[in-house]
């Protein structure tokens, strides 16, 4: 069912019909087929790129959409209720951009930007270690600045595209304590990377996360993004916006799941009427209903203050916090729904389900969005 949006101008109404009607040709069609093979769906992201979907925030000058946040957003979630691997890699993606967008050279940016935000290079994420997920302040990969450039040692993990993407913004250590993190833009093959089998997830299977090892590899020195140092900033500033995109990739996720147990209970029948109609059913689906909504306010009112230069963090965290949630719950309702076909795979929601809990999980556990948000009501 096509979500009545309230959007900003026409040209963004005519970006969300484009985005439908490429999401019904190329997502819904192929998404099976590579969720149960766990198979990578190659040359998908040129074709978002060749679109305009994958640099939509960001300047027209590197050939960028220039879009309002709130406008990328819901694009995210159209994909997402129609693929949610592709809809968060696209998220990921968008993420990767951000630390050279914002604190990149001009030069820099003249070099590599253009191509990113087309898709010609499609990116990934480079934070978490297999000892600091959360506590980004805890990496020990380190960056040791010599002749030529940079030498990167360590183990990073849970790389959205790992292994696939053409490069990353990388996360390591120049020093020490939580000021001697800095960022990079690595390649996505350099002598001394190597990657990790992919792991063996619970969803999002056509998607590869995986980790890299560095051993020793170079980086030349204007990979560095920013001043030594400033890597901890960077990477939170990113995971603002990133949440945001997680945020809009549950809700449409949970409008997938609410869509399907809706037809469902339309169609069959109990006791000589619809299931519907029975008002104990009929008010679970509204509860969907009424979450899969509110989270959709929730994250686009954050999205609205963050386009209006306002602060939005601590509502970043609450739309993460409420948006996953709220998938995790709508999604198991439809399996509920569907009674026992919705145990089995010959409907999506099964899948649904099990693509909600990383929503929980990635981009800062929710655990870790209550103290955030904690924080931010603490009186100094």
């Amino acid at each position: 069912m096509a979500v009545d949006r309230l959007l900003p101008t026409s040209e963004a109404e005519d970006l969300l019909a484009l985005t439908r009607e490429l999401g019904d040709k190329e997502l819904s069609t192929r998404v099976e087929e590579h969720e149960r093979s766990e198979t990578y769906p190659d040359g998908l992201f040129a074709v978002l790129g060749d679109a305009g979907l994958l640099g939509l925030p960001y300047p027209e000058e590197y050939g960028g959409g220039a879009q309002p946040y709130e406008v990328y957003l819901q694009v995210l979630e159209e994909l997402a209720a129609r693929w949610a691997a592709v809809a968060v890699a696209t998220s990921v993606h968008g993420l990767s951009c951000f630390p050279l967008a914002s604190v990149g050279t001009e030069e820099q940016k003249e070099r590599w930007l253009p191509d990113m935000l087309a898709g010609q290079m499609v990116g990934g994420y480079s934070l978490s270690e297999p000892q600091a997920g959360s506590d980004a302040a805890a990496l020990s990969c380190k960056a040791e600045r010599g002749d030529g450039g940079y030498r990167i040692t360590g183990t990073k993990a849970w790389i959205t595209h790992g292994g696939k993407a053409d490069y990353y913004a990388l996360f390591a250590r120049t020093g020490a304590g939580s000021r001697g993190i800095s960022c990079f833009l690595a390649p996505g093959v350099a002598e001394g990377l190597s990657f990790g089998k992919p792991e063996e997830k619970m969803g999002l299977h056509a998607i590869p996360t995986t980790s890299a090892y560095w051993d020793g590899a170079l980086l030349e020195a204007g990979r560095l993004l920013g001043a030594e140092g400033q890597g901890l900033p960077i990477a939170f500033g990113a995971l603002d916006a990133g949440r945001l995109g997680i945020a809009a990739c549950a809700t449409g996720l949970a409008q997938a799941a609410l869509d399907t147990a809706v037809e469902y209970a339309n169609q069959r029948t109990a006791f000589g009427k619809k299931i519907i109609d029975h008002q104990g059913l009929g008010f679970l689906l509204a509860d969907m209903a009424a979450a899969v909504g509110s989270a959709r306010a929730t994250y686009l009112d954050a999205a609205r203050r963050r386009d209006a230069g306002r602060t939005y963090s601590q509502l970043a965290s609450v739309a993460k916090l409420v948006a996953t949630d709220a998938a995790m719950r709508v999604t198991t309702d439809a399996v509920q729904v569907l009674g026992g076909y919705g145990y089995t795979r010959d409907f999506p929601v099964e899948r649904y389900m099990r693509e909600a809990k990383i929503m929980q999980i990635f981009e800062g556990t929710n655990q870790i969005q209550r103290l955030v948000i904690s924080r931010g009501l603490v009186s100094h």
